[in-house]
């Protein structure tokens, strides 16, 4: 029965109402005032509601801290494995055995610049196939120099890496035929032996042989290990072998490696079966030999590590969560107490007619109002903390709105589970013992 029914005698017993004196509310102005009679309550007690909010403040600022902190290492990973190109399988030469000790991978040259050539010629699947040699050398520059990383390389090198010029041009086939002295640097060179100006036409020894700069690399950054893929100097692969490492004799055609491109399309796994199956052919390996030769799918390796850091970014939020629940258990706590202090409240509103609906709602909305606060003070206070992050320590943070959606809506959701007990707990309480609370 309703305020609009009925009126209770002091006895308890309902009397009729004069249907003259009757108002009859619409349903959404009584919906109306319980709202606005549960913000009210909130109102009347700040320093506790504040406190009740501190819970789900904190669990949603953590939420989505660690969110933005997963997945700025999340993007960090994907563009370090995106400089390192698409789509690229490496070939290594082979071990050496010396008094029982194995050497490590391209210790052995057995791999050639005629294994690079048959690569692309006889396999549909790869794009292109460059043969690189290796080593580390210093660059000086007039009265300054570098120690870096030298690498001779083809002319489908950059294509292969994925790598474009910020300034120059690249190698021609003359430069390679001719073993010119040529040279394209990084960008770290460019900081360290030339202040960062225009390097283009200026010379540069390495070791003793002196190359003219033709060309700049887009600036790259670190590798998923952390080396500065920026700190290089490509020569044309002639001009490592012959003028800068020396390489002669049986070592004339060897290189240090092989860097193979695949095609859009393609499948890896199948590309580096049929590379492999390659090189043992052309190195008359029988079916009892071991491979001469160590093949690395980039691929595989960058799909790997960035599972991993997806794995991190969901336990940290997953961690952070926890501070929700902990916070809608204080709700719950401080919505069981206020019941306790409103018992009386609870049973005069009974006893005038309100319904264990519009008790249950009001309680109801006193809990979803604290959270739904909570959660936007949270969320101001998370994306402050993850931008002072990157701010101050440095740590790439990525703010996605798809966390902030979902903490937002977590939030509201923590009110809603954690205040219905409290709330049914109230709409369930005798009005007559509740007046008689004391």
């Amino acid at each position: 029965m309703t305020a609009t029914d009925v009126t209770r005698s002091p006895a308890g017993n309902a009397a009729n109402v004069d249907p003259g004196a009757r108002q009859v509310r619409p349903r959404a102005a009584v919906s109306w005032d319980v709202v606005r009679t549960a913000v009210n309550v909130l109102r009347v007690h700040p320093l506790r509601s504040g406190l009740t909010m501190l819970g789900i403040i904190i669990g949603v600022a953590a939420v989505i801290t660690m969110v933005a902190v997963g997945a700025g290492a999340h993007r960090l990973v994907e563009e370090q494995i995106k400089s390192l190109g698409s789509n690229l399988i490496v070939v290594f030469s082979g071990t050496t055995t010396t008094g029982g000790a194995r050497t490590g991978a391209g210790s052995r040259p057995s791999i050639t610049e005629d294994d690079a050539n048959a690569i692309a010629r006889e396999i549909p699947s790869v794009e292109v196939s460059s043969a690189t040699v290796r080593g580390g050398a210093q660059a000086v520059v007039g009265n300054q120099n570098w120690g870096t990383s030298i690498q001779g390389v083809t002319i489908d090198y950059l294509a292969a890496r994925e790598w474009g010029l910020s300034s120059g041009r690249v190698f021609t086939g003359e430069d390679l035929s001719s073993a010119g002295k040529v040279a394209i640097v990084g960008q770290t060179i460019v900081d360290q032996l030339f202040n960062g100006g225009d390097p283009i036409g200026q010379a540069m020894r390495i070791r003793s042989t002196p190359v003219t700069i033709i060309g700049v690399l887009d600036r790259k950054g670190q590798t998923t290990q952390g080396q500065d893929q920026d700190d290089i100097v490509l020569v044309p692969l002639s001009t490592a072998k012959k003028r800068i490492f020396g390489w002669a004799g049986t070592r004339a055609r060897s290189v240090g490696g092989v860097l193979v491109k695949v095609r859009d399309g393609y499948d890896m796994k199948e590309t580096e079966a049929e590379v492999k199956e390659l090189l043992r052919q052309r190195h008359r390996l029988a079916a009892r030999d071991d491979d001469d030769f160590t093949i690395r799918n980039l691929t595989e390796i960058a799909a790997t590590r960035e599972e991993s850091s997806r794995i991190l970014a969901f336990l940290l939020a997953a961690v952070a969560s926890v501070s929700l629940i902990v916070g809608g258990i204080g709700i719950m706590n401080i919505m069981l107490v206020s019941v306790t202090e409103r018992t009386r409240e609870i049973g005069l509103r009974m006893a005038v007619g309100a319904r264990r609906s519009d008790i249950l709602v009001q309680f109801l909305i006193e809990a979803v109002t604290l959270a739904i606060i909570g959660g936007v003070i949270g969320i101001l206070l998370g994306a402050g903390s993850s931008l002072a992050i990157a701010s101050f320590a440095g740590w790439p943070t990525l703010i996605e709105i798809d966390a902030v959606l979902l903490a937002f809506f977590f939030s509201s959701a923590v009110g809603v589970f954690f205040g219905f007990y409290p709330a049914r707990k109230a709409s369930r309480l005798d009005p007559i013992e509740a007046l008689r609370y004391e």
